[in-house]
């Protein structure tokens, strides 16, 4: 392509420039993308406010990106101009151990949209061969909406966790966090077959903004009421079968256990501050009751295609879940929305 485009570029912390750049070019393999989509998340609010070790300034930020095919690289087989596409933020290099085991999330190589590559707070991204070395273009099911598929990414992520915590049929289920995730691990626990699903959350308003959409069976403000000991109540003292901490508390996760059944299952879904990464165990808990821990890191490309069809074929909703759409001058609005946790999700369209 030539010309010049609308982008969001970090420089430093508190620094991102809404501000014209070249418009990209496809190499070898690589696919060019006319943005319609890019979801923000609260890693966006974090790079925002205290940057990131993988990122070399100045960087396009964002990493939940849909939109259309606009141009192919050399030797690209199998896509045309204007197919609708969802682009996997995570990029497993396919080649190491991990990746030939299957476990393409915890591929020690990985590289990110939005970090490693410019990402999709423009108004053209590239999509770099990598991505579609390791299957990670997706296209985008008939009658979905750009700003459904791109809340895809973040759903992938949950849908790693609950796998790995093998959710299902008959399950009693706590989600601590009202975030964006924790709505999306609501309603995937349910698609799922658990039997009923609580939602815990710090903030009062922010949970009511929440269960208003998702409906769990119960809810548990946390800062007005003890939670362990009301989901023990809850539960007529048993516990509760899978807890998933969507949210960055160490609190959180040292709760989890305390409420978890018998053979209980307990995802640390949400990572914690790296200067404070260390909770108090019960151990005793974990031996006695078999708990299991679990975590939970990232997604493959395999769960965005997942993640699409669950969407598409109405197993998870998630246009509701779309509290706010904002233009791409707006990005920094968008972001500021994020950090005050006044929305569910924030997307914006460049």
């Amino acid at each position: 392509m030539t010309g010049t485009m609308k982008v969001a570029r970090y420089y430093a912390p508190g620094d991102i420039r809404v501000e014209d750049a070249p418009a990209p070019t496809a190499g070898p393999g690589d696919v060019i993308i006319r943005v319609r989509n890019c979801s923000t998340c609260g890693t966006d609010v974090k790079i925002s406010k205290f940057g990131h070790q993988n990122i070399v300034p100045p960087r396009v930020m964002g990493h939940e990106v849909a939109g259309e095919v606009v141009e192919l690289g050399e030797g690209v087989e199998g896509w045309a101009v204007g197919d609708p596409v969802q682009v996997i933020a995570a990029i497993p290099c396919g080649k190491c151990a991990e990746c030939l085991r299957g476990s393409m999330t915890v591929c020690p190589n990985q590289e990110s949209i939005g970090y490693d590559y410019d990402g999709g707070f423009a108004e053209y991204m590239r999509v770099p061969a990598k991505v579609l070395a390791v299957d990670g273009l997706n296209r985008i099911p008939a009658g979905l909406s750009f700003a459904e598929a791109s809340v895809a990414e973040p759903f992938a992520c949950a849908i790693n966790a609950q796998e790995l915590a093998r959710v299902g049929k008959g399950d009693d289920v706590v989600v601590i966090g009202s975030g964006p995730i924790g709505c999306l691990h609501v309603r995937l626990a349910r698609a799922r077959g658990a039997a009923r699903v609580t939602m815990i959350e710090l903030n009062r308003s922010r949970l009511e903004q929440a269960a208003a959409i998702v409906k769990p069976d119960h809810v548990v403000c946390s800062s007005e009421t003890d939670a362990v000991d009301d989901i023990i109540k809850f539960t007529d003292g048993r516990g509760v079968d899978v807890i998933i901490t969507a949210a960055a508390s160490g609190a959180a996760q040292e709760q989890a256990v305390q409420m978890a059944a018998r053979q209980g299952r307990i995802s640390f879904f949400g990572g914690l501050p790296k200067d404070n990464p260390v909770i108090s165990l019960d151990s005793n808990l974990v031996h006695y009751r078999e708990l299991m821990i679990i975590g939970a890191n990232g997604s493959s490309p395999a769960h965005n295609k997942k993640a699409l069809s669950l969407i598409a074929d109405g197993s998870v909703p998630v246009a509701d879940l779309i509290t706010h759409r904002l233009p791409l001058t707006d990005v920094l609005k968008a972001i500021e929305i994020v950090s005050k946790g006044e929305a569910i999700k924030v997307t914006v369209e460049p």
